[in-house]
Protein backbone atom coordinates (compact mmCIF):
# COMPACT_ATOMS: atom_id res chain seq x y z
CA UNK A 1 0.00 0.00 0.00
CA UNK A 2 1.58 3.36 -1.19
CA UNK A 3 -0.08 5.68 1.31
CA UNK A 4 -0.02 4.57 5.21
CA UNK A 5 -3.01 6.82 5.95
CA UNK A 6 -5.67 5.22 3.66
CA UNK A 7 -4.68 2.23 6.04
CA UNK A 8 -4.91 4.08 8.99
CA UNK A 9 -8.45 5.55 8.14
CA UNK A 10 -9.41 2.18 7.52
CA UNK A 11 -8.10 0.71 10.81
CA UNK A 12 -9.59 2.75 13.11
CA UNK A 13 -13.36 2.63 11.02
CA UNK A 14 -12.79 -1.08 11.73
CA UNK A 15 -11.18 -0.49 15.59
CA UNK A 16 -14.68 2.01 15.84
CA UNK A 17 -16.63 -0.68 15.43
CA UNK A 18 -18.16 0.16 11.91
CA UNK A 19 -20.39 -2.85 10.75
CA UNK A 20 -20.35 -2.26 6.75
CA UNK A 21 -17.65 -0.24 5.21
CA UNK A 22 -18.81 0.24 1.48
CA UNK A 23 -15.60 1.07 -0.66
CA UNK A 24 -16.14 3.00 -4.19
CA UNK A 25 -13.05 1.80 -6.22
CA UNK A 26 -12.99 -0.37 -9.13
CA UNK A 27 -9.75 -1.73 -8.87
CA UNK A 28 -9.86 -5.59 -6.65
CA UNK A 29 -6.22 -4.98 -6.45
CA UNK A 30 -5.90 -1.80 -4.12
CA UNK A 31 -8.90 -2.69 -2.03
CA UNK A 32 -7.49 -5.96 -1.03
CA UNK A 33 -4.13 -4.23 -0.97
CA UNK A 34 -6.08 -1.64 1.96
CA UNK A 35 -7.73 -4.87 3.61
CA UNK A 36 -4.82 -6.91 4.22
CA UNK A 37 -3.37 -4.28 5.90
CA UNK A 38 -5.19 -3.56 7.94
CA UNK A 39 -6.63 -7.54 8.86
CA UNK A 40 -4.03 -8.64 10.42
CA UNK A 41 -5.31 -11.81 12.09
CA UNK A 42 -8.58 -11.88 11.56
CA UNK A 43 -10.39 -14.44 9.39
CA UNK A 44 -10.96 -13.23 5.75
CA UNK A 45 -13.87 -14.64 3.49
CA UNK A 46 -14.58 -13.49 -0.15
CA UNK A 47 -17.57 -13.46 -2.08
CA UNK A 48 -18.28 -12.80 -5.81
CA UNK A 49 -20.85 -13.53 -8.23
CA UNK A 50 -18.21 -15.22 -10.47
CA UNK A 51 -16.89 -18.14 -7.70
CA UNK A 52 -19.29 -17.61 -4.96
CA UNK A 53 -16.90 -18.19 -1.85
CA UNK A 54 -13.19 -17.55 -2.19
CA UNK A 55 -10.66 -17.91 0.35
CA UNK A 56 -9.62 -13.96 0.35
CA UNK A 57 -6.08 -13.91 0.56
CA UNK A 58 -5.04 -17.40 -2.29
CA UNK A 59 -8.25 -16.47 -3.88
CA UNK A 60 -8.45 -20.40 -4.08
CA UNK A 61 -12.51 -21.54 -4.20
CA UNK A 62 -14.06 -22.63 -1.42
CA UNK A 63 -17.96 -23.05 -2.37
CA UNK A 64 -20.00 -22.37 -4.67
CA UNK A 65 -22.83 -20.18 -4.07
CA UNK A 66 -25.28 -17.34 -4.25
CA UNK A 67 -24.45 -14.02 -1.76
CA UNK A 68 -27.89 -15.12 0.50
CA UNK A 69 -26.27 -18.58 0.98
CA UNK A 70 -23.11 -17.46 1.35
CA UNK A 71 -23.98 -14.56 4.38
CA UNK A 72 -25.91 -17.25 5.80
CA UNK A 73 -22.94 -19.83 5.96
CA UNK A 74 -20.71 -17.15 7.52
CA UNK A 75 -22.94 -15.14 9.85
CA UNK A 76 -21.56 -16.86 12.81
CA UNK A 77 -18.32 -16.91 12.34
CA UNK A 78 -17.91 -13.62 13.81
CA UNK A 79 -18.52 -15.39 17.32
CA UNK A 80 -15.53 -17.85 16.67
CA UNK A 81 -12.95 -15.34 14.89
CA UNK A 82 -12.93 -11.75 13.86
CA UNK A 83 -13.58 -12.01 10.71
CA UNK A 84 -13.70 -9.98 7.42
CA UNK A 85 -16.82 -10.69 4.88
CA UNK A 86 -15.58 -9.14 1.86
CA UNK A 87 -18.25 -8.78 -1.26
CA UNK A 88 -17.40 -8.24 -4.39
CA UNK A 89 -19.40 -6.01 -7.20
CA UNK A 90 -23.00 -7.14 -5.11
CA UNK A 91 -24.33 -3.73 -5.50
CA UNK A 92 -27.49 -5.27 -7.49
CA UNK A 93 -27.93 -7.78 -4.41
CA UNK A 94 -28.93 -5.13 -2.52
CA UNK A 95 -32.28 -5.03 -3.67
CA UNK A 96 -33.11 -8.50 -2.10
CA UNK A 97 -34.66 -8.36 1.19
CA UNK A 98 -33.55 -11.55 2.45
CA UNK A 99 -30.17 -10.27 1.78
CA UNK A 100 -31.13 -6.64 3.28
CA UNK A 101 -32.19 -8.18 6.64
CA UNK A 102 -28.64 -11.33 6.62
CA UNK A 103 -26.52 -7.83 6.50
CA UNK A 104 -28.27 -6.22 9.04
CA UNK A 105 -28.21 -9.01 11.71
CA UNK A 106 -24.55 -9.39 11.61
CA UNK A 107 -24.28 -5.70 11.74
CA UNK A 108 -26.28 -5.47 14.58
CA UNK A 109 -24.04 -8.58 15.99
CA UNK A 110 -21.00 -6.51 15.27
CA UNK A 111 -22.57 -3.53 17.18
CA UNK A 112 -24.61 -5.29 20.42
CA UNK A 113 -22.83 -8.49 21.17
CA UNK A 114 -20.26 -9.42 23.27
CA UNK A 115 -17.45 -11.39 21.70
CA UNK A 116 -18.89 -11.06 18.31
CA UNK A 117 -16.57 -9.76 15.26
CA UNK A 118 -17.92 -9.42 11.81
CA UNK A 119 -16.55 -6.89 9.15
CA UNK A 120 -18.25 -6.73 6.22
CA UNK A 121 -16.52 -4.76 3.48
CA UNK A 122 -18.67 -4.15 0.29
CA UNK A 123 -16.49 -3.51 -2.89
CA UNK A 124 -18.55 -1.72 -5.83
CA UNK A 125 -17.78 1.49 -8.16
CA UNK A 126 -22.20 1.96 -8.06
CA UNK A 127 -23.54 2.73 -4.74
CA UNK A 128 -26.45 1.52 -3.35
CA UNK A 129 -27.76 1.68 0.16
CA UNK A 130 -30.54 0.07 1.49
CA UNK A 131 -32.62 2.05 3.63
CA UNK A 132 -32.72 -0.38 6.14
CA UNK A 133 -29.22 -0.27 6.14
CA UNK A 134 -28.36 3.27 5.96
CA UNK A 135 -27.48 4.02 9.55
CA UNK A 136 -24.78 0.92 8.94
CA UNK A 137 -23.16 1.88 6.20
CA UNK A 138 -19.78 3.78 6.40
CA UNK A 139 -19.01 4.86 2.83
CA UNK A 140 -15.11 5.00 2.38
CA UNK A 141 -13.16 6.55 -0.75
CA UNK A 142 -9.87 5.35 -1.46
CA UNK A 143 -7.61 8.78 -2.02
CA UNK A 144 -6.13 9.49 -5.39
CA UNK A 145 -2.63 9.53 -5.33
CA UNK A 146 -0.64 12.47 -4.15
CA UNK A 147 2.09 14.31 -6.11
CA UNK A 148 5.22 12.54 -4.70
CA UNK A 149 3.33 8.59 -5.43
CA UNK A 150 2.40 10.08 -8.56
CA UNK A 151 6.05 11.29 -9.14
CA UNK A 152 6.97 8.04 -8.00
CA UNK A 153 4.60 5.83 -10.19
CA UNK A 154 6.56 8.04 -13.01
CA UNK A 155 9.77 7.44 -12.05
CA UNK A 156 9.11 3.54 -11.73
CA UNK A 157 7.57 3.57 -15.54
CA UNK A 158 10.98 4.67 -16.74
CA UNK A 159 12.90 2.72 -14.74
CA UNK A 160 11.11 -0.13 -16.37
CA UNK A 161 10.99 0.76 -20.24
CA UNK A 162 14.79 2.11 -19.84
CA UNK A 163 14.38 5.57 -20.98
CA UNK A 164 15.53 8.97 -20.18
CA UNK A 165 13.18 11.44 -19.06
CA UNK A 166 14.56 15.22 -17.84
CA UNK A 167 13.09 15.96 -14.78
CA UNK A 168 11.33 19.24 -15.75
CA UNK A 169 9.39 16.90 -17.88
CA UNK A 170 8.31 14.59 -15.01
CA UNK A 171 7.41 17.31 -12.78
CA UNK A 172 4.94 19.10 -15.57
CA UNK A 173 3.25 15.93 -16.44
CA UNK A 174 2.85 14.59 -12.89
CA UNK A 175 0.72 18.07 -12.08
CA UNK A 176 -1.10 16.83 -15.24
CA UNK A 177 -2.10 13.34 -13.81
CA UNK A 178 -3.42 14.76 -10.55
CA UNK A 179 -7.17 13.68 -9.87
CA UNK A 180 -6.17 10.27 -11.87
CA UNK A 181 -5.74 6.48 -9.80
CA UNK A 182 -2.55 4.94 -10.31
CA UNK A 183 -4.17 2.35 -12.80
CA UNK A 184 -5.05 5.38 -15.33
CA UNK A 185 -1.89 6.76 -15.35
CA UNK A 186 -0.29 3.69 -16.08
CA UNK A 187 -2.41 3.60 -19.02
CA UNK A 188 -1.84 6.67 -20.24
CA UNK A 189 2.05 6.29 -19.84
CA UNK A 190 1.99 3.65 -21.93
CA UNK A 191 -0.04 5.00 -24.76
CA UNK A 192 2.17 7.85 -24.25
CA UNK A 193 5.28 5.60 -24.80
CA UNK A 194 3.70 3.79 -27.52
CA UNK A 195 2.84 6.30 -29.53
CA UNK A 196 6.24 8.44 -29.79
CA UNK A 197 8.62 6.08 -27.92
CA UNK A 198 9.22 8.60 -25.48
CA UNK A 199 7.67 11.11 -22.86
CA UNK A 200 8.09 14.55 -23.23
CA UNK A 201 6.20 17.72 -22.55
CA UNK A 202 3.84 17.06 -25.34
CA UNK A 203 2.24 14.04 -23.79
CA UNK A 204 0.45 16.55 -21.61
CA UNK A 205 -1.99 16.74 -24.48
CA UNK A 206 -2.61 13.16 -24.76
CA UNK A 207 -3.35 13.42 -20.88
CA UNK A 208 -5.59 15.76 -21.33
CA UNK A 209 -7.72 13.98 -23.96
CA UNK A 210 -7.57 10.54 -22.16
CA UNK A 211 -9.08 12.73 -19.40
CA UNK A 212 -11.88 14.21 -21.38
CA UNK A 213 -13.02 10.24 -22.20
CA UNK A 214 -13.85 9.11 -18.71
CA UNK A 215 -15.95 12.26 -18.20
CA UNK A 216 -17.53 11.46 -20.95
CA UNK A 217 -17.90 8.07 -19.84
CA UNK A 218 -19.52 8.94 -17.13
CA UNK A 219 -22.05 11.23 -18.20
CA UNK A 220 -22.11 13.49 -14.64
CA UNK A 221 -19.93 16.58 -16.26
CA UNK A 222 -20.84 18.03 -19.44
CA UNK A 223 -17.81 19.28 -21.47
CA UNK A 224 -18.06 22.61 -22.89
CA UNK A 225 -16.74 23.32 -26.04
CA UNK A 226 -16.09 27.17 -26.76
CA UNK A 227 -14.99 29.91 -28.46
CA UNK A 228 -15.08 32.90 -26.49
CA UNK A 229 -12.06 34.49 -24.81
CA UNK A 230 -11.51 37.85 -22.83
CA UNK A 231 -11.75 39.98 -25.86
CA UNK A 232 -15.66 38.97 -26.33
CA UNK A 233 -16.25 40.97 -22.67
CA UNK A 234 -16.94 44.39 -22.83
CA UNK A 235 -15.72 46.23 -19.71
CA UNK A 236 -15.95 44.20 -16.44
CA UNK A 237 -12.35 45.30 -16.34
CA UNK A 238 -11.56 44.42 -12.16
CA UNK A 239 -12.71 41.22 -13.23
CA UNK A 240 -10.42 40.48 -16.07
CA UNK A 241 -7.33 41.88 -14.58
CA UNK A 242 -7.93 39.73 -11.43
CA UNK A 243 -8.75 36.98 -13.76
CA UNK A 244 -5.19 37.87 -15.51
CA UNK A 245 -3.29 37.51 -12.73
CA UNK A 246 -4.49 34.39 -11.92
CA UNK A 247 -4.17 32.91 -15.23
CA UNK A 248 -0.14 33.68 -14.81
CA UNK A 249 -0.15 31.37 -11.63
CA UNK A 250 -2.24 28.37 -13.85
CA UNK A 251 0.48 29.30 -16.35
CA UNK A 252 3.14 28.52 -14.43
CA UNK A 253 1.82 26.49 -11.80
CA UNK A 254 4.73 24.03 -10.80
CA UNK A 255 6.63 27.08 -9.89
CA UNK A 256 4.05 29.05 -7.89
CA UNK A 257 3.49 26.13 -6.15
CA UNK A 258 7.48 25.75 -5.22
CA UNK A 259 7.36 29.22 -4.26
CA UNK A 260 4.53 28.98 -1.86
CA UNK A 261 1.52 30.19 -3.61
CA UNK A 262 -1.66 29.02 -3.00
CA UNK A 263 -3.35 27.10 -5.91
CA UNK A 264 -6.28 29.35 -6.76
CA UNK A 265 -9.78 28.21 -5.57
CA UNK A 266 -12.41 29.58 -8.03
CA UNK A 267 -14.29 32.76 -8.53
CA UNK A 268 -18.19 33.62 -7.98
CA UNK A 269 -20.22 35.86 -9.78
CA UNK A 270 -23.10 37.44 -9.02
CA UNK A 271 -25.35 39.73 -11.32
CA UNK A 272 -27.54 40.42 -13.59
CA UNK A 273 -29.21 38.18 -16.68
CA UNK A 274 -27.96 38.44 -19.62
CA UNK A 275 -24.21 40.72 -18.05
CA UNK A 276 -21.80 38.13 -19.04
CA UNK A 277 -21.55 35.34 -16.06
CA UNK A 278 -21.51 32.53 -18.29
CA UNK A 279 -19.20 34.51 -21.01
CA UNK A 280 -16.94 35.33 -18.18
CA UNK A 281 -17.24 31.18 -17.29
CA UNK A 282 -16.02 30.43 -20.98
CA UNK A 283 -13.26 33.37 -20.97
CA UNK A 284 -11.84 31.92 -18.13
CA UNK A 285 -11.00 28.60 -19.49
CA UNK A 286 -9.58 30.07 -22.40
CA UNK A 287 -7.68 32.84 -20.65
CA UNK A 288 -6.08 29.53 -18.19
CA UNK A 289 -5.66 27.41 -21.44
CA UNK A 290 -7.65 24.87 -19.43
CA UNK A 291 -11.04 22.61 -20.48
CA UNK A 292 -14.36 23.87 -19.07
CA UNK A 293 -16.25 21.53 -17.58
CA UNK A 294 -20.28 22.17 -15.98
CA UNK A 295 -21.86 20.23 -13.47
CA UNK A 296 -25.29 20.55 -13.53
CA UNK A 297 -26.66 19.18 -9.56
CA UNK A 298 -30.24 17.88 -10.90
CA UNK A 299 -28.43 15.55 -13.19
CA UNK A 300 -27.22 14.19 -10.04
CA UNK A 301 -30.26 13.67 -8.39
CA UNK A 302 -31.05 9.48 -8.06
CA UNK A 303 -34.05 7.42 -7.10
CA UNK A 304 -32.14 5.03 -3.96
CA UNK A 305 -30.90 5.93 -0.69
CA UNK A 306 -27.17 7.66 -1.20
CA UNK A 307 -27.65 7.66 -5.36
CA UNK A 308 -27.61 11.09 -5.49
CA UNK A 309 -24.45 11.95 -3.00
CA UNK A 310 -22.57 8.86 -4.66
CA UNK A 311 -23.15 10.83 -7.83
CA UNK A 312 -21.79 14.08 -6.31
CA UNK A 313 -18.76 12.18 -5.00
CA UNK A 314 -18.25 10.54 -8.42
CA UNK A 315 -18.87 14.42 -10.39
CA UNK A 316 -15.87 16.02 -8.20
CA UNK A 317 -13.65 12.88 -8.38
CA UNK A 318 -14.54 13.73 -11.91
CA UNK A 319 -13.37 16.92 -12.11
CA UNK A 320 -10.47 16.79 -9.79
CA UNK A 321 -9.27 13.81 -12.55
CA UNK A 322 -9.86 16.42 -15.28
CA UNK A 323 -7.90 18.91 -13.29
CA UNK A 324 -6.00 21.37 -13.87
CA UNK A 325 -9.88 22.80 -15.27
CA UNK A 326 -12.31 25.50 -14.50
CA UNK A 327 -15.27 24.08 -13.03
CA UNK A 328 -18.68 25.89 -14.01
CA UNK A 329 -21.79 25.94 -11.91
CA UNK A 330 -24.70 27.89 -14.02
CA UNK A 331 -27.23 29.81 -11.91
CA UNK A 332 -25.90 27.67 -8.80
CA UNK A 333 -28.78 29.51 -6.51
CA UNK A 334 -31.42 27.21 -8.32
CA UNK A 335 -29.24 23.77 -7.51
CA UNK A 336 -29.19 24.58 -3.33
CA UNK A 337 -31.99 26.59 -3.54
CA UNK A 338 -33.80 26.71 0.14
CA UNK A 339 -30.89 25.13 1.87
CA UNK A 340 -30.22 27.02 5.12
CA UNK A 341 -27.91 26.39 8.69
CA UNK A 342 -31.26 25.82 10.54
CA UNK A 343 -31.87 22.40 8.35
CA UNK A 344 -34.60 23.81 6.06
CA UNK A 345 -34.83 22.71 2.11
CA UNK A 346 -34.89 19.44 0.85
CA UNK A 347 -32.97 16.61 2.76
CA UNK A 348 -31.00 15.40 -0.36
CA UNK A 349 -30.40 18.94 -1.38
CA UNK A 350 -29.09 20.17 2.46
CA UNK A 351 -26.86 16.62 2.33
CA UNK A 352 -25.30 17.22 -1.40
CA UNK A 353 -24.78 21.08 -0.41
CA UNK A 354 -22.66 20.10 2.83
CA UNK A 355 -21.21 17.57 0.32
CA UNK A 356 -19.81 20.03 -2.17
CA UNK A 357 -19.26 22.57 0.50
CA UNK A 358 -16.82 20.07 2.66
CA UNK A 359 -15.07 19.40 -0.59
CA UNK A 360 -14.43 23.19 -1.84
CA UNK A 361 -12.98 23.66 1.80
CA UNK A 362 -10.71 20.72 1.65
CA UNK A 363 -10.12 20.38 -2.28
CA UNK A 364 -6.09 21.11 -3.06
CA UNK A 365 -6.32 20.25 -6.68
CA UNK A 366 -6.46 22.52 -9.66
CA UNK A 367 -9.79 22.67 -10.18
CA UNK A 368 -11.26 26.23 -10.39
CA UNK A 369 -14.84 26.92 -9.90
CA UNK A 370 -16.62 29.40 -11.51
CA UNK A 371 -20.32 29.70 -9.92
CA UNK A 372 -22.55 32.02 -11.38
CA UNK A 373 -25.77 33.25 -9.81
CA UNK A 374 -28.36 36.03 -10.33
CA UNK A 375 -30.46 35.82 -6.69
CA UNK A 376 -27.99 34.92 -4.23
CA UNK A 377 -30.78 36.34 -1.54
CA UNK A 378 -31.83 32.34 -2.30
CA UNK A 379 -28.09 31.15 -1.42
CA UNK A 380 -26.81 29.94 2.32
CA UNK A 381 -24.75 31.79 4.23
CA UNK A 382 -22.01 29.80 4.69
CA UNK A 383 -21.80 29.89 1.05
CA UNK A 384 -20.89 33.44 0.78
CA UNK A 385 -18.30 33.01 3.53
CA UNK A 386 -14.13 34.29 3.44
CA UNK A 387 -12.24 30.55 1.98
CA UNK A 388 -14.84 29.17 0.03
CA UNK A 389 -14.11 31.24 -2.96
CA UNK A 390 -11.00 33.44 -3.85
CA UNK A 391 -13.15 36.42 -4.61
CA UNK A 392 -16.80 37.49 -5.21
CA UNK A 393 -17.88 39.72 -7.78
CA UNK A 394 -20.68 41.57 -8.83
CA UNK A 395 -21.99 42.24 -12.44
CA UNK A 396 -24.16 45.37 -12.54
CA UNK A 397 -26.37 46.44 -15.96
CA UNK A 398 -22.89 47.66 -18.22
CA UNK A 399 -21.97 51.48 -18.23
CA UNK A 400 -22.05 53.52 -20.52
CA UNK A 401 -18.48 52.71 -21.87
CA UNK A 402 -19.11 49.26 -21.56
CA UNK A 403 -22.04 49.52 -23.88
CA UNK A 404 -20.40 50.92 -26.17
CA UNK A 405 -17.39 48.20 -25.88
CA UNK A 406 -20.42 45.44 -26.36
CA UNK A 407 -21.71 47.02 -29.28
CA UNK A 408 -18.45 47.38 -31.04
CA UNK A 409 -17.33 43.61 -30.19
CA UNK A 410 -20.94 42.46 -32.11
CA UNK A 411 -20.35 45.13 -34.75
CA UNK A 412 -17.17 44.26 -35.61
CA UNK A 413 -17.65 40.53 -34.45
CA UNK A 414 -20.36 40.89 -38.11
CA UNK A 415 -17.86 43.06 -39.94
CA UNK A 416 -20.47 45.81 -40.04
CA UNK A 417 -18.36 48.21 -37.51
CA UNK A 418 -17.54 51.63 -38.88
CA UNK A 419 -15.70 54.68 -37.75
CA UNK A 420 -19.56 57.33 -38.83
CA UNK A 421 -21.47 55.17 -35.49
CA UNK A 422 -21.98 57.62 -33.11
CA UNK A 423 -21.04 55.82 -29.68
CA UNK A 424 -22.39 58.49 -27.46
CA UNK A 425 -25.73 58.83 -29.33
CA UNK A 426 -26.31 54.96 -28.43
CA UNK A 427 -25.12 54.99 -24.93
CA UNK A 428 -27.93 57.71 -23.97
CA UNK A 429 -30.40 55.14 -25.63
CA UNK A 430 -29.37 52.00 -24.41
CA UNK A 431 -29.30 52.94 -20.56
CA UNK A 432 -30.49 49.71 -18.89
CA UNK A 433 -29.95 47.43 -21.19
CA UNK A 434 -27.81 44.56 -20.66
CA UNK A 435 -25.26 42.56 -22.72
CA UNK A 436 -27.68 40.36 -23.71
CA UNK A 437 -30.28 42.96 -25.22
CA UNK A 438 -27.26 45.39 -26.72
CA UNK A 439 -26.58 41.87 -29.44
CA UNK A 440 -29.74 41.13 -30.25
CA UNK A 441 -30.12 45.13 -31.21
CA UNK A 442 -26.92 44.32 -33.11
CA UNK A 443 -28.60 41.26 -34.90
CA UNK A 444 -32.12 42.45 -35.70
CA UNK A 445 -30.24 45.56 -37.01
CA UNK A 446 -28.20 43.82 -39.31
CA UNK A 447 -31.06 41.26 -40.18
CA UNK A 448 -33.07 44.33 -41.06
CA UNK A 449 -30.61 46.25 -43.27
CA UNK A 450 -29.93 42.49 -44.93
CA UNK A 451 -33.68 42.60 -45.92
CA UNK A 452 -34.10 46.48 -46.99
CA UNK A 453 -30.46 45.82 -49.16
CA UNK A 454 -28.82 48.36 -47.14
CA UNK A 455 -24.62 47.46 -47.02
CA UNK A 456 -23.98 49.41 -44.26
CA UNK A 457 -25.49 50.31 -40.45
CA UNK A 458 -25.72 53.50 -39.50
CA UNK A 459 -26.29 54.94 -36.30
CA UNK A 460 -30.05 55.79 -37.36
CA UNK A 461 -30.86 52.06 -38.00
CA UNK A 462 -29.44 51.09 -34.52
CA UNK A 463 -31.70 53.47 -32.55
CA UNK A 464 -34.69 52.42 -34.18
CA UNK A 465 -33.94 49.07 -33.18
CA UNK A 466 -33.39 50.14 -29.62
CA UNK A 467 -36.64 51.79 -29.56
CA UNK A 468 -38.47 48.73 -30.65
CA UNK A 469 -36.41 46.44 -27.82
CA UNK A 470 -37.58 45.79 -24.25
CA UNK A 471 -34.72 46.28 -22.29
CA UNK A 472 -34.14 43.68 -18.94
CA UNK A 473 -34.00 46.96 -16.74
CA UNK A 474 -38.09 47.15 -17.53
CA UNK A 475 -38.76 43.76 -18.45
CA UNK A 476 -37.37 42.48 -15.15
CA UNK A 477 -37.48 45.40 -12.78
CA UNK A 478 -38.52 44.12 -9.72
CA UNK A 479 -35.89 41.74 -9.83
CA UNK A 480 -33.44 43.70 -9.91
CA UNK A 481 -33.76 46.33 -7.36
CA UNK A 482 -33.73 42.70 -5.43
CA UNK A 483 -30.89 41.69 -6.52
CA UNK A 484 -29.42 45.30 -6.14
CA UNK A 485 -30.83 45.14 -2.61
CA UNK A 486 -29.31 41.85 -1.46
CA UNK A 487 -25.59 42.71 -2.82
CA UNK A 488 -25.58 45.83 -1.15
CA UNK A 489 -25.56 43.74 2.25
CA UNK A 490 -22.70 41.63 1.55
CA UNK A 491 -18.68 42.59 1.43
CA UNK A 492 -18.51 41.81 -2.76
CA UNK A 493 -16.48 43.24 -5.36
CA UNK A 494 -17.92 45.51 -8.10
CA UNK A 495 -16.35 43.60 -11.44
CA UNK A 496 -16.47 46.79 -13.34
CA UNK A 497 -14.52 49.94 -12.90
CA UNK A 498 -16.39 53.47 -12.71
CA UNK A 499 -17.73 54.75 -16.29
CA UNK A 500 -15.90 57.46 -17.84
CA UNK A 501 -19.06 58.85 -19.37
Amino acid sequence: MRDNSTADMLASYVDALRPIIYINHFDSRVIDEAISCVSGHAKCVEFNNALGAIDFRTKAPMLECDLEGFLKLTMDDGYENETFLILKDVHEELRNPRVIALLKRIAENNLYRDHYSATIFIESEITIIPRELENYITVFDIPLPSTTEILDIIHKFIRDIDIFVEEDVVNDIALSFKGLNEFQIKQILNLAYQDGGCIDKEDKLLILKEKEQFIKKAGMLEIVNFTETVDDIGGLENLKDWLHKKAHIFANLDKAIKFGVDVPKGIMIVGMPGCGKSLTAKATASLFQIPLVRLDVGRLLGKYVGESEQNMRKALKLSEAISPCVLWIDEIEKAFAGVSGDGGGNEVTTRLFGQFLTWMQEKENTVFIVATANDISRMPPEFLRKGRFDELFFVDLPNGEERRKILDIHLKKRRKWNKNIDSIALIKKTDGFNGADLEAVVKDTIERAFIDGNSTITTENLIATVKDTKSISSTLKEKIDTIKQTVQKIDIKPASRPDKH
